[in-house]
């Protein structure tokens, strides 16, 4: 006989997974958006004649916009509901990808980037934050999980295409179609999913559990009765008005603000996974790859195609999480994955510790080039498999529903805000010791395993309501 676990699982309608996938589209975005720049950064580099400092600051100011649109994602998630800030989104991912792609100056350049960095913001709380909110529990880790699927196929496919014009073209600062130079047709393949974006926007549904937050209750049970078996929607009607009474007698109007340092103590469980996801120096292996293999011996070609290789394998060991993340738990997943990012660091920082030369004349003798790239690809798969996903799971299920969108949003203005702090120091810190860079983003891998060893419940199987109340607990006994 089935479980009622299976049971439950067995009967949820195709439209929750078409759902899930539309609502991820965002994520896709976000990876093209983040890592396009990967193929482009050296013909800019050249076009602009840019320094070493205002070509790192080039890169990073996205993630800085990044941060203020996830902040900016909250604000507009809970006053006007999370369709209308995916619209906003898929507007600033489009005016970005031709603003950038015609940028005649380094400070366009530069503010065009920032204006997508808003938009890749907006889609980083977006989509978790809609699809935990429109997921069965007993599949909410896997359809949560599309939310990274969709940034590595974003990732990958945004490396497919700067492979592909800069070889079709003869590198990426060399005219292409039109005369226009294959580094901006980068740019410009943006525009295309952009669309795509805003007409998927236009078709989906509001989150059921917003609508009776906006005491929308029929409109809300509309939409649970297309996602979820009909004899369940009074039972997730009930849990969310349970929650907002709960937090009427509690005297909570759904504030961020708390007793710990001036937030609450799951507001802060939120931040430090998204800082820690971004102090491993997984984006470093996306923005900078291309120059790093450069460095160490390979060719423009050869590193593009490393780096769409890589991005490849990230996809892959997404699906693996998956395919695990409602089987064996979210804890299980985590510390696994911060023993394998360890000791892929400390492997990547030994290897570059043989390097000889400087800047980029350096070179890895013998067997420690391919120790280098196979470490590089070990760290993606023990990223990609665990905290790349679950990060964005856990995101959208602590928090409570009164304050989701707002914490979801500071969580990752923070992670964005890390992001550009480790995208912004690696060139500097690389120049200085590339050993040290690896070996402190090693660290950070270790200190990530312990807490989530101290400081992250499991939440397998609950339900959204249920996951809330288990971390706010656990924040409380901190």
């Amino acid at each position: 006989m089935p479980t009622a676990q299976e049971q439950t699982t067995a009967r949820i309608p195709q439209r929750v997974i078409w759902l899930a996938l539309a609502g991820a589209v965002g994520g896709f975005l976000f990876g093209f958006d983040s890592s396009v720049v990967n193929g482009a950064v050296d013909a800019m580099k050249d076009e602009f004649a840019l320094s070493e400092a205002v070509t790192g600051f080039a890169v990073a100011i996205a993630l800085l916009g990044c941060a203020a649109g996830a902040y900016l994602a909250g604000k507009v998630a809970d006053h006007y509901g999370r369709i209308p800030a995916m619209k906003l989104g898929a507007l600033l991912f489009l005016v970005s990808a031709l603003g950038t792609g015609f940028a005649f100056g380094v400070w366009d350049l530069i503010f065009w980037r920032l204006v997508g960095g808003l938009g890749i913001g907006l889609a980083s709380v977006i989509a978790p934050a809609y699809i935990s909110e429109i997921s069965p529990r007993h599949v909410r880790g896997r359809l949560a999980s599309l939310q990274q699927l969709a940034i590595t196929t974003g990732i990958f496919a945004a490396l497919l295409s700067d492979a592909l014009l800069a070889t079709s073209a003869g590198g990426a600062g060399e005219a292409y179609w039109l005369g226009i130079e294959a580094w901006r047709w980068m740019f410009l393949a943006a525009a295309l999913p952009a669309v795509v974006y805003g007409w998927i926007a236009f078709t989906l549904p509001e989150s059921p559990r917003f609508l009776v937050f906006q005491g929308k209750e029929e409109e809300a049970r509309k939409v649970f009765n297309s996602i979820v078996p009909a004899e369940e929607t009074d039972r997730h009607i009930r849990e969310i008005r349970d929650a907002i009474e709960e937090d009427k007698l509690a005297g909570q109007k759904g504030s961020v603000r708390g007793k710990t340092f001036g937030l609450q103590a799951v507001v802060w469980v939120g931040i430090i996974l998204s800082v820690l996801q971004q102090f491993v120096g997984i984006n470093v292996i996306f923005y900078y790859s291309t120059t790093l293999w450069k460095a160490v011996g390979f060719q423009e070609k050869d590193s593009l195609t490393i780096s769409v290789a890589t991005s490849v394998t990230n996809i892959l060991v997404t699906l693996v999480a998956i395919a695990l993340v409602d089987r064996i738990g979210r804890r299980p997943i985590l510390l696994a994955g911060s023993v394998g990012m360890a000791i892929s660091l400390a492997a990547m920082a030994v290897a570059f510790s043989t390097a000889v030369g400087s800047g980029s004349e350096i070179s890895l003798p013998g067997a420690w080039g391919p120790v280098a790239l196979v470490a590089a690809n070990v760290f993606v798969v023990s990223f990609g498999a665990s905290w790349g996903p679950l990060v964005w799971v856990l995101l959208g299920e602590i928090f409570p529903s009164r304050i989701r969108a707002r914490a979801l949003g500071l969580a990752a203005a923070a992670q964005w805000v890390a992001n550009f702090a480790i995208t912004l120091s690696f060139p500097v810190m690389a120049a200085g010791s590339l050993p040290l860079t690896y070996a402190m983003y090693a660290l950070f891998a270790a200190a990530s395993f312990f807490f989530v060893m101290f400081k992250v419940p499991e939440t397998n199987g609950m339900s959204l309501e249920q996951a809330e109340t288990l971390f706010v607990r656990k924040g409380s006994a901190a």
